[in-house]
C-alpha cells in the first residue's frame, strides 16, 4: 500500500505509475475521499473541543446550585452528532482503505517501460548449453522413461498439476531442497518452516488480496488459503510488530510446498513440469533499512544465481518491465535456465523488492538509532530457488545418449548417488 500523503502529494506520479502497470486508476476517488474524510475529522474535533467545553460548564452550574438543564440537553445534541460523523467517518475510512488496496505499487526509476516480453530486459546471462552429439529429450519423456515421476497416478489422486515423485525422483527433490536450505543458511538467512496455510489478514499484506483470489485455493470453512509461496507467511511473521535499527537487515529462508491454481495456462506451458499446480520451493525473505534495499536487492539476486551457477545450469537474468512485474513490487528481476530439451527459457526464480508496500499494509516498521520516529522496513523476496523447472533443467542438461542423468556435483553428498538411471 502507498501513503496517503504520497498520493496526495504526488497524484500525477502515482497515475502515471498505475498506466504503467495497466492497472486500474482509483486515485481521484482516493482522493475525494481522503478530502471527504479530513473533513469529518475536522467537523467532529470541533465538536468534540466544543463538548468538552459545554461539559465544563455544566459542572461550573451544578457547583454553584443553578438550572443546568439547556446546557446538558445542548451536550446531548453534540454528542449525538459527534456519535453520527464518527459512524459516518468509519464508512469513508473503511471504504477509502479498500481503494487503496486497489493502488498498485510505483515502478522503480531503473524499470523499463513496456507491457510485453520483448520488452524486459536481458542483464546478465552465465554458462553454455551441454555439448551433445545427439537429440535431446524434453524431461516428460526422460522422467517416464527412468521413472522417476508419475504423472498419470497424480491425476488420479488430485488432478492434473500434482505430480508424484517416485524412488531418485523424490530423492533428487529431496536432495535439491536441503542444498538450498543449506546454502541459504551459510549466506545468513535463518531457517523458517511456516504454516502452509494463512489467513486473510496475511494474504491481505502480502498483495495476494484483494489482486490474486482467483489463483489461490480457499478452505472456505475455515476462511483459510494455501500458501502460494512461503513469502506470505514468512512475511507475516513480523506482522504488527517493530524492529530496532541495529537488528536490520532480517533474512529468513523457508522450504514450503506451493499451492496455485494457474487458471488459463495451457499447451506447452503446462506440459510436464512446467507449470504445476503444487510444487516446493525454498524462498529467501528479507526486512531491510529502506536506505539499502536496492543494495540488497542486487546481493538477493546474487544469492539465487550462485545457486545456479553450483548446479553448472545456463541461465539468464532478466529485469521485468512495469506491466510484466506484478502489482506489488517496485523492481524485479526473472532468472531463466535454458531448457536444451524444449529449446527454450524456463523461469526458476523471481526476486523482488517491495520497498514500503507490504510493510505498510502490514505495519513492520523499525526505531532508528537515537529513538528517532519510526519508519516503514522495507521487505524483499526471491525464489532461492523453485524446484520444478530446475529438475526439468537439470535432467534435460545432464541427459546422456543412454538415456541416463548425471547428478550435479554440487547434490552428491545430498542424493547418494551419482546416476540417475
Amino acid at each position: 500500500m502507498l501513503d496517503i500523503k504520497f498520493i496526495r502529494e504526488h497524484p500525477d506520479l502515482v497515475r502515471e505509475g498505475i498506466q504503467k502497470k495497466g492497472a486500474a486508476d482509483s486515485v481521484d476517488e482516493v482522493l475525494r475521499l481522503d478530502a471527504h474524510r479530513r473533513e469529518l475529522l475536522q467537523k467532529v474535533e470541533h465538536l468534540k473541543s466544543h463538548r468538552n467545553m459545554v461539559s465544563e460548564e455544566v459542572g461550573k452550574l451544578k457547583r454553584t446550585g443553578k438550572d443546568a438543564a439547556t446546557v446538558i440537553a445542548e451536550m446531548e445534541t453534540v454528542k449525538n452528532q459527534i456519535k453520527s460523523i464518527d459512524d459516518e467517518l468509519r464508512g469513508v475510512e473503511e471504504t477509502l482503505h479498500g481503494f487503496m488496496l486497489t493502488i498498485p505499487n510505483i515502478p522503480h526509476p531503473s524499470v523499463p517501460v513496456g507491457t510485453k516480453p520483448e520488452h524486459n530486459q536481458e542483464v546478465a546471462t552465465w554458462g553454455e548449453p551441454p555439448v551433445i552429439d545427439f537429440k535431446p529429450k524434453p524431461h516428460w519423456e526422460l522422467v517416464e522413461k527412468l521413472d522417476l515421476i508419475d504423472f498419470e497416478r497424480g491425476v488420479k489422486v488430485a488432478g492434473a498439476g500434482f505430480p508424484v515423485y517416485k524412488g531418485q525422483g523424490a530423492k533428487l527433490q529431496r536432495a535439491l531442497i536441503n542444498f538450498f536450505l543449506d546454502e541459504g543458511a551459510a549466506k545468513g538467512y535463518q531457517e523458517i518452516q511456516p504454516p502452509l496455510m494463512v489467513n486473510a489478514a496475511s494474504a491481505t499484506g502480502t498483495g495476494q488480496l484483494p489482486d490474486k483470489e482467483d489463483l489461490m485455493y480457499v478452505a472456505t470453512k475455515d476462511d483459510l488459503y494455501l500458501i502460494p509461496t512461503a513469502e506470505v507467511p514468512v512475511t507475516n511473521i513480523h506482522r504488527d510488530e517493530m524492529f530496532t535499527e541495529q537488528q536490520l537487515p532480517v533474512k529468513y529462508c523457508a522450504y514450503t510446498p506451493c499451492f496455485r491454481r494457474e487458471a488459463g495456462s495451457y499447451g506447452k506451458d503446462v506440459r510436464g513440469l512446467n507449470r504445476l499446480h503444487q510444487f516446493d520451493k525454498v524462498e529467501l525473505v528479507k526486512y531491510v533499512h529502506p536506505g539499502v534495499s536496492y543494495n540488497e536487492l542486487e546481493s538477493l539476486r546474487e544469492d539465487a544465481e550462485q545457486l545456479l551457477k553450483k548446479l553448472g545450469l545456463q541461465y539468464r537474468t532478466l529485469l521485468m518491465c512495469t506491466g510484466d512485474m506484478g502489482f506489488t513490487q517496485s523492481k524485479k528481476y526473472d532468472l531463466e535456465t535454458w531448457s536444451i530439451g524444449q529449446q527454450r527459457w524456463l523461469e526458476v526464480s523471481s526476486i523482488s523488492n517491495f520497498e514500503a508496500f507490504q510493510a505498510r499494509r502490514m505495519n513492520i516498521r523499525f526505531r532508528p538509532r537515537g529513538d528517532g520516529k519510526p519508519e516503514f522496513v522495507h521487505t524483499l523476496n526471491g525464489s532461492g530457488l523453485a524446484l520444478p523447472r530446475v529438475v526439468a533443467t537439470i535432467i534435460e542438461h545432464y541427459q546422456t545418449p543412454e538415456g541416463k542423468v548425471i547428478v550435479p556435483k554440487a547434490l552428491h553428498k545430498y542424493t547418494g548417488f551419482e546416476i540417475i538411471g
